[in-house]
């Protein structure tokens, strides 16, 4: 699918196939691919990079073009069982116009404010700052379903809740990555903006990008070891929970067995003290629930 775009009074408008700024590619199909191929001398290895989304960020410098490889996030779904999957785009820039290749269809373009007419180049440094923006929406909202299943587990010891949480410090794992990745596709394009063409508004850009991304690392960062430490807490309490109920059963075990052991002497097929006396019932039980004191007392004293 191809779609052709022109910013017009500061807006990102759909216009039909043609001279235009910015051209969209969502999973281009063979007849798109040997357009963008042999048409525009796109590098093959580079093109499919575009659309892997384990491919690390990094700036190809071609003849006739740029090609930037950079990671952004996938939109979240219920399906995805809190996984926060990571994507690659990609974006050729040339001197008249900007060329996005995706592997899916997302509104990479969203949220971007157009308050001037943008080069390719600066819609280049938009596009990649939308995408540092987008991690840092999805940092909010991971930190805020691990406070809710922090409050789940307080309340129920589920295996489903402990697992939700180590599928999030995946997802940060993941986003730990692609963030840095991108910081040093950043850091590369301030070392060659004089040979890619950027004006001084956009050096300037690019500085706001590279600190926001800064930025967004320290955060998930920050995430990820609270949730590491959180997971490593929730193990140990979990784990002194199991001892403590151990502790109880054992208790409730032996308790039982001692007051058994006593009555069971005295129920042997044998010749046995009391067996004539008119309160053998009530000296044995005596005799049992004695035991189970001593038991008791030998358990404090002890302090086990």
């Amino acid at each position: 699918m191809v779609r052709h775009y022109q910013i017009l009074d500061r807006k990102l408008v759909e216009v039909p196939e043609g001279p235009c700024e910015l051209t969209i590619f969502v999973n281009p199909d063979d007849a798109e691919r040997k357009y963008l191929l042999n048409e525009l001398k796109l590098d093959e290895h580079t093109f499919h990079s575009a659309m892997d989304p384990d491919e690390l960020s990094r700036v190809e410098f071609e003849p006739e073009h740029v090609a930037l490889i950079f990671k952004r996030p996938k939109n979240y779904s219920v399906q995805d069982q809190f996984l926060f999957k990571v994507g690659s785009t990609g974006a050729f820039l040339f001197k008249d116009r900007l060329i996005v290749v995706l592997a899916e269809d997302a509104p990479v373009f969203d949220g971007i404010q157009y308050n001037r007419q943008y080069s390719p180049a600066g819609l280049v440094l938009k596009l990649i700052f939308r995408s540092i923006v987008h991690f840092r929406e999805h940092l909010k909202v991971i930190a805020k379903i691990s406070d809710d299943l922090q409050d789940k587990i307080n309340t129920a010891l589920e295996n489903r809740h402990l697992i939700n949480l180590f599928t999030l410090q995946k997802s940060l794992v993941y986003y730990l990555n692609s963030i840095n990745s991108n910081g040093a596709m950043i850091e590369k394009l301030k070392i060659n903006a004089a040979r890619i063409g950027f004006t001084a508004e956009e050096l300037e850009m690019i500085d706001d990008t590279l600190i926001e991304n800064n930025q967004c690392l320290k955060q998930a960062d920050i995430y990820s070891n609270i949730l590491v430490s959180l997971m490593d807490a929730r193990a140990s309490i979990v784990s002194n929970n199991l001892n403590v109920l151990m502790k109880t059963l054992n208790i409730i075990t032996i308790g039982i067995m001692v007051p058994t052991l006593v009555v069971s002497a005295f129920s042997m097929n044998v010749d046995i003290p009391f067996q004539h006396h008119p309160m053998a019932f009530l000296i044995i039980m005596s005799f049992a629930i004695a035991s189970v004191a001593a038991f008791l007392m030998f358990w404090r004293y002890k302090k086990w």
